[in-house]
């Protein structure tokens, strides 16, 4: 089992450093994405297309820095070969940076909706489930980055939980969507561009959820992507269980 104490193990303190350095980069990078998740759903809801584009324009910053996370852990593994937690953690990195990307990447499609929806006239339904899911999305968001600086598999098993929660309110929402809008055919365009904003958060937890499982394969050191959730609070809670017994 890892913990934040072991980052300083080592004998060499510019490895310390290295590691230290490079999980910093990604909660940095991690905290920036939390907040166009949030600007985007405030865009939308409030119509305010001057914040929607500043959403659109920070999307090259973050792809800028998951390249440079990307460079400094391939550096690592060439220069000093990491073993056992160390690998995993540098793993954990380079994966938890393409799904941090990615939930930039649907910030981005939410501020086009926003701006969309500024030219098109604001649709007649949606908004309250986009703030709401929204905020649930943001707080995996949150939640996982937590997890990720804390070390808490406990934390990240809450997260994978509560994805779906996010997915049933998500079916839930696109029904009554989706039967408002054959009631109104007017409003067609304006609810899909609700429909494709919902989408992209349904995508932002899924994302988070991917997070979480990192968390937990660094902490625990066991794979628990397509695990179910089941299996999964077994690895978290057995391991614990039997780390305490030791």
């Amino acid at each position: 089992m890892i913990s934040k104490d072991s980052l300083t193990h080592h004998i060499s303190q510019q490895f310390n450093a290295e590691l230290e350095e490079v999980r910093s980069h990604l909660l940095a990078m991690g905290g920036l994405v939390e907040k166009q998740v949030n600007d985007a759903v405030t865009a939308l809801i409030d119509a305010d297309s001057g914040l929607a584009q500043q959403v659109r324009e920070v999307d090259d910053q973050i792809n800028q820095m998951e390249r440079n996370i990307d460079e400094e852990c391939i550096r690592i593994l060439a220069r000093r070969q990491p073993a056992a937690s160390d690998l995993r953690l540098i793993i954990s990195i380079s994966k938890s940076v393409i799904d941090l990307e990615r939930i930039g990447d649907e910030a981005t499609k939410i501020a086009k909706r926003a701006i969309l929806l500024c030219e098109e006239g604001e649709a007649p339904r949606g908004y309250v489930e986009v703030r709401h899911i929204g905020e649930q999305v943001r707080k995996m968001v949150q939640e996982a980055l937590d997890a990720f600086a804390r070390f808490d598999a406990d934390l990240a098993l809450s997260v994978a939980q509560y994805d779906k929660t996010v997915d049933r309110e998500y079916k839930t929402a696109l029904r009554e969507l989706v039967t408002y809008m054959m009631e109104d055919p007017r409003a067609i365009s304006r609810v899909l561009n609700i429909i494709w904003a919902l989408r992209s958060l349904e995508r932002i937890g899924d994302h988070a959820r991917n997070i979480a499982e990192l968390v937990i394969y660094l902490v625990r050191g066991t794979d628990v992507r397509h695990l179910g959730l089941a299996r999964m609070k077994e690895e978290v809670q057995g391991s614990a269980d039997k780390t305490e017994g030791h």
